[in-house]
């Protein structure tokens, strides 16, 4: 398991995303060299957890429980046969493109070490957005993404340091609770009787996911 590449975004205007200034940095290319990698702060006033990498929307996007995205290249050699087109490392908007690695499949708390210092820990899956939509010019784009479910994953920083391409991927902590980021992307999207169920993962978890899930639980039970 490995990185193929470590990706970066700078601000660029479109018409397509509903951030006020018209700015995004989804469109993220392999940077050349490595890249530091630290934990930005809270959502809302961190950003990105990678030195260099444009995050516009605050609101939704950033802070410690996003401070990176990984996706396999698995995932997208697949979207490349499903569309017709080549996809380039990045082009999801990944910060991390991975060789060799069930990204999806990933347990919430799993924990990967990077490179030699580098420890980095699965918090759930990625939402697709209108911009996410806009940026690959696929109609449709979000309902297929979402129905696929092949979502990646966000993680928070565990251990800092510095990445880059090449460097090894090896997972030191994986825990027995069986909560996928792809179960914690059909809970909040499409599936949400899954809810309780990703209680088992803790404060693993993104926050945000937890609290939905506490609130589900608290109004419904745990059936």
């Amino acid at each position: 398991m490995k990185l193929l590449s470590v990706n970066l975004g700078r601000p660029r205007r479109v018409p397509y995303t509903n951030q006020p200034d018209g700015l995004t940095g989804i469109d993220k290319q392999p940077a050349d060299g490595p890249v530091r990698v630290a934990a930005p702060g809270p959502k809302g006033v961190g950003a990105s957890g990678l030195a260099g990498d444009a995050v516009c929307d605050t609101r939704y996007h950033g802070g410690d429980d996003q401070a990176v995205y990984a996706y396999a290249r698995e995932d997208l050699d697949a979207w490349e046969r499903e569309l017709g087109r080549p996809l380039a490392h990045g082009c999801f908007g990944e910060n991390l493109t991975t060789d060799g690695l069930d990204v999806s499949g990933a347990l919430i708390g799993e924990r990967w070490r990077i490179g030699p210092t580098v420890v980095l820990e699965v918090t759930s899956g990625r939402i697709p957005c209108a911009t996410f939509q806009g940026h690959l010019g696929e109609r449709g784009w979000v309902r297929r993404f979402t129905r696929t479910g092949a979502t990646g994953a966000y993680l928070r920083v565990i251990e800092p340091g510095e990445i880059r391409a090449g460097d090894p991927v090896e997972i030191v902590h994986r825990p027995d609770h069986g909560v996928t980021a792809a179960m914690q992307f059909r809970a909040v999207t499409t599936e949400r009787e899954l809810l309780p169920r990703l209680l088992a993962a803790g404060t693993a978890l993104h926050t945000e996911t937890l609290a939905k899930a506490r609130k589900y639980v608290a109004e419904h039970g745990e059936r």
